[in-house]
């Protein structure tokens, strides 16, 4: 018989935090988070990474389990994510993956390999680095527009680390990403699972996102920044390059003015939302929870997740 396996998904500032809090008493569940940020330390404020007394003693894992110069990527990922739903199962407790990062999630979800083709993946890495110091990203984006365009539309220039992944996932096997990420949505999940989407209207979720951004510097984003760069965590490592971490470094640089630097988090922030949902909408098998329907009623929506887990018996 498959195992049980419970995913709590939605772009950034839905409200995936509290709801999964409430789940995991409800079903006794523990969380695996599957952010590609919240996993390193000293990261908390620019990843609203959720503090000690907010889980309310249910575990939690990959938060706080590698530093920010650690080698972090969907593979690391989905060794220890894996790993942690076999001791959650041994517990005889439910594993409840909870995040925004959809590749991560299917990394997990459909057991994608990643072994083959890793040594000439990472030498492709490095000449891709080369090229984006030398050109720029818009340079690399073109580039990755000219061999894989839906790509290229779901990842915006910004996003670095996302532009060279595809490129060096292209250049390894020969045919684009995409391509790739949709054929393994297609392959059977050796988990028997419920997939939830959260979502809610878009002008109060842009609302909620700008709220949030703001409520970061409050908290005291700068000197969170300020205090990983006197540690010698520099722009040029991949946690550095995480939206809001980058921007406050050119802030701290004299390279832009603070409003500019809020600007751009928030703007940035909302396109990073709008992607999020462009991914999830891809998946199969998923429940979407729209909030905005439920009139903001968490108790309501937490039972409308708790009656669908029931009538699909997973548990």
């Amino acid at each position: 018989m498959k195992k049980p396996l419970i995913i709590l998904a939605g772009p950034t500032a839905v409200g995936k935090t509290a709801l999964s809090i409430e789940l995991a008493k409800r079903i006794n569940g523990e969380i695996i988070s599957a952010d590609s940020m919240q996993v390193y330390r000293g990261m908390d404020i620019g990843t609203a990474k959720i503090k000690e007394d907010e889980m309310d003693g249910i575990n939690h894992y990959l938060i706080d389990e590698f530093d920010p110069d650690d080698e972090f990527n969907v593979h690391i990922f989905q060794q220890r994510a894996k790993k942690y739903i076999e001791e959650i199962h041994n517990k005889g407790k439910i594993p409840i993956i909870v995040g925004g990062t959809g590749f991560y999630i299917q990394a997990v979800l459909y057991d994608i390999d990643f072994t083959e083709g890793e040594d000439k993946s990472s030498h492709y890495r490095e000449e891709l680095t080369k090229i984006l110091e030398k050109e720029g990203n818009l340079y690399l984006h073109n580039m990755l527009a000219d061999v894989d365009i839906e790509s290229a539309k779901a990842i915006h220039h910004n996003n670095e680390k996302k532009v060279i992944r595809a490129l060096e996932y292209y250049m390894t096997y020969k045919e684009p990403i995409s391509k790739h990420n949709e054929e393994q949505r297609q392959k059977k999940s050796p988990y028997e699972y419920s997939y939830f989407v959260l979502t809610m209207d878009r002008e109060k979720l842009y609302e909620r996102i700008n709220y949030r951004v703001d409520l970061m510097f409050n908290e005291g984003l700068i000197e969170e920044v300020k205090d990983l760069k006197d540690k010698g965590f520099t722009k040029e490592l991949v946690s550095m390059q995480g939206l809001g971490y980058k921007e406050v470094l050119d802030y701290i640089e004299g390279k832009i003015t603070l409003e500019e630097t809020k600007y751009i988090i928030k703007r940035d922030t909302r396109h990073f939302a709008k992607r999020q949902l462009t991914w999830f909408k891809r998946e199969k098998n998923v429940k979407w929870v729209d909030i905005t329907k439920f009139n903001f009623d968490f108790p309501s929506i937490f039972e409308e997740i708790i009656k669908n887990i029931e009538e699909n018996e997973i548990l």
